[in-house]
């Protein structure tokens, strides 16, 4: 078997056509809050990140510590919409990327 529990599931010959499931069938809500609390979480950890930074420069320096925080976070969630997405979820290249 390449699946934990396919046998199961190919004992019975109305399931065997639905092996592997369908990705829409892997969904689940304690998943997708997961996620969303995950990346709230990243997004709290911006700004308490900046003013970390902040307090170990000189203090005309901390507005421009604070910014660079703020934009690095804005350019890293460009990247991930226009290259991170596709590489993690795209067609599957090697097993190594995608999905």
């Amino acid at each position: 078997p390449r699946y934990v529990g396919e046998e199961k599931f190919l004992e019975n010959s109305t399931m065997a056509n639905t092996w592997p499931p369908n990705d829409c069938d892997l969904i689940s809500a304690g998943d997708t809050a997961w996620i969303l609390v995950s990346c709230a979480l990243v997004l709290l950890m911006t700004p308490g990140l900046a003013f970390f930074y902040g307090g170990l420069v000189h203090r005309t320096s901390v507005l421009t510590i604070i910014m660079q925080c703020f934009i690095s976070m804005g350019v890293t969630s460009i990247v991930w919409v226009v290259i991170g997405f596709s590489l993690a979820f795209g067609e599957d290249a090697g097993g190594v990327i995608g999905s």
